[in-house]
């Protein structure tokens, strides 16, 4: 029998800004799109500093996860997408903030361009609450 799929939304994460879900759950896994570091209050980028874009894309991506269900502990494989990899270190510094024990399986590439001109871009799959 195929398993239920849910689309999952919320307004405590920036809206999509193209034809796709924030994230969709499907039995107990959730994958999320792409989360840029928008503010969802006013849909603009946060900053023009690795540091606070990182820290505002992981703050998006809990609330998509809070409202699948799920949360940052429960992300089994995170992908970081970066336009600069030089920038790694200080990426990785906020990380470690919120993922302070047993962190996901993660994979780093960089990229040439993100959305709206943003410097980082994360995606994750988690286990669903």
């Amino acid at each position: 029998m195929p398993r239920q799929r849910s689309i999952v939304s919320t307004e405590k994460a920036p809206a999509a800004v193209g034809p796709y879900s924030q994230a969709v759950r499907i039995g107990d896994l959730v994958y999320t799109a792409g989360q840029i570091p928008l503010d969802p209050a006013t849909g603009k980028m946060v900053s023009s500093v690795i540091g606070a874009q990182t820290r505002q894309v992981l703050t998006n991506l809990s609330a998509v996860l809070e409202a699948a269900g799920s949360g940052l502990d429960s992300i089994v494989k995170m992908t970081v997408f970066m336009t600069d990899l030089g920038q790694f270190a200080q990426m990785n510094a906020v990380y470690a903030e919120f993922f302070p024990g047993e962190p996901p399986a993660r994979s780093a590439v960089e990229v040439v361009a993100l959305p709206l001109g943003a410097m980082i871009e994360m995606e994750a799959v988690a286990v669903g609450g």
